[in-house]
C-alpha cells in the first residue's frame, strides 16, 4: 500500500508575483506555502520574491527557505497530522474543489482523454480563457495585486532593478506587458500589463502630473481624491493632492501653475452638475480633465464635452493605456 501512495509536491505561484512592491511577494508565497502545508503535501518549493525581475540571489533564496522553517519551527505545522481537520470552512471548500475537479475529469474522459484533448487544443483553449478572465479581473481590480493595481507606491522606480534582459523573469523570455499569443499555454503574470504601463512611464521623457482639484463636500472630495490617487498611481504618474479650494477657478489656476497634465475634479455627485462644466470651460483644454466618480448627471456632462470619468466600474488598465497614449512623449 505504501508503494501505491501518490507523492505530492507543491510550488508557490509565479502568476501573482510582481516587480513593483516586490516584498509583497513574500506575503503571497507565505500564504501559499501555508496552504500547501495544511493540505498535507510531501514537499514544497517556495519561489523567491525577486524571481520576476532577476535570477534569485543568495539572500532571496535564503529567505525562501526560511519561509518554510517559519511554518515548521514557529507555527509547528509539522507536529499535527491534519491542521485543518474539523474546520467547516476549509472542509467545505475542499469538498467543493473536489466536486468541480471530478466534473472536469469526467468531462475530459468523455471527450477521449487528456492526450486527445491536448492534441486537439481543447485543454489549451480552456486555460487561455481562464487566464484572459483573470487578467481582465486584475484590469478591473476585481482581483487585487497590492502595490500594482491597488495602493501603488507612486515613487517607486523599477526599471533599474530588472536584470533579466527585458524578460518578465519567469524564464519564458516574454517581455513586460506582452500579451499571450499563439496556441500554447499562457505564461504572462497577472501584473505584467500594469508593469508595462509603469515602465513606459519611467522610460518617457516626461512624467505626467495629475492634480487633484478637491472642492465642495469634505468627505466626498477626500474619498475621491484617494481613489483617483490610487487609480492614476498605477501608471506611475506624479500625484499632486490638495486640501481643497474655494472655487474651481482657484483650483484650475493652481493646477496649471504646477504644470499639471491631468486635472481631476473631486467632489460630490450633487455638486458635479454645476462644478464640472464650470471647471471644464475654465480649463479650456490646457490639460486633460477628469471627473472622479459616475454621477447621475454623467450624460449631461458628456454633452458639454467632458469625456473622462474614473470610478469603480472602470477597466483601470484600458483607461490608463489611453492616458499613456495621450500623455507620454
Amino acid at each position: 500500500d505504501e508503494l501505491c501512495k501518490m507523492a505530492v509536491h507543491a510550488e508557490t505561484s509565479r502568476f501573482n508575483q510582481t516587480v513593483y512592491d516586490a516584498y509583497v511577494n513574500l506575503l503571497r508565497s507565505q500564504t501559499e506555502c501555508m496552504s500547501a502545508a495544511l493540505a498535507g503535501v510531501d514537499s514544497i518549493t517556495v519561489t523567491p520574491f525577486d524571481t520576476p525581475y532577476k535570477t534569485p540571489d543568495e539572500f532571496s533564496e535564503r529567505i525562501a527557505r526560511n519561509q518554510q522553517f517559519l511554518l515548521k519551527e514557529e507555527s509547528h505545522l509539522d507536529k499535527v497530522v491534519d491542521p485543518a481537520g474539523g474546520s467547516y470552512y476549509v472542509e467545505t471548500l475542499t469538498v467543493a474543489i473536489a466536486e468541480q475537479a471530478w466534473k472536469v475529469f469526467l468531462g475530459v474522459e468523455e471527450e477521449g482523454g487528456f492526450l486527445a484533448q491536448i492534441n486537439n487544443g481543447a485543454i489549451q483553449k480552456v486555460i487561455r480563457e481562464t487566464s484572459e478572465k483573470r487578467h481582465t479581473d486584475v484590469a478591473r481590480r476585481k482581483e487585487i495585486l497590492l502595490g500594482t493595481n491597488q495602493f501603488p507606491n507612486i515613487n517607486e522606480m523599477a526599471a533599474d532593478k530588472i536584470v533579466s534582459d527585458g524578460a518578465c523573469g519567469c524564464g519564458c523570455g516574454r517581455s513586460h506587458g506582452e500579451e499571450n499569443k499563439g496556441e500554447g499555454l499562457p505564461v504572462a503574470r497577472a501584473a505584467s500589463d500594469f508593469e508595462a504601463l509603469r515602465l513606459a512611464t519611467e522610460a518617457a521623457s516626461n512624467r505626467p502630473k495629475v492634480f487633484m482639484l478637491t472642492i465642495g463636500n469634505l468627505a466626498m472630495r477626500l474619498a475621491r481624491a484617494q481613489f483617483s490617487t490610487n487609480f492614476f498611481g498605477c501608471a506611475g504618474y506624479e500625484i499632486i493632492d490638495n486640501l481643497g479650494f474655494d472655487t474651481v477657478q482657484q483650483g484650475v489656476d493652481a493646477a496649471l501653475e504646477k504644470g499639471a497634465d491631468v486635472v481631476v475634479l473631486c467632489s460630490s455627485d450633487d455638486e458635479y452638475a454645476e462644478l464640472a462644466p464650470e471647471a471644464f470651460k475654465y480649463l479650456d483644454g490646457r490639460a486633460e480633465f477628469v471627473v472622479a466618480g459616475a454621477p447621475a448627471c454623467m450624460e449631461d456632462l458628456k454633452a458639454v464635452g467632458i469625456k473622462d470619468f474614473v470610478h469603480v466600474r472602470c477597466n483601470v488598465l484600458d483607461v490608463l493605456r489611453d492616458f499613456n497614449a495621450r500623455l507620454l512623449k
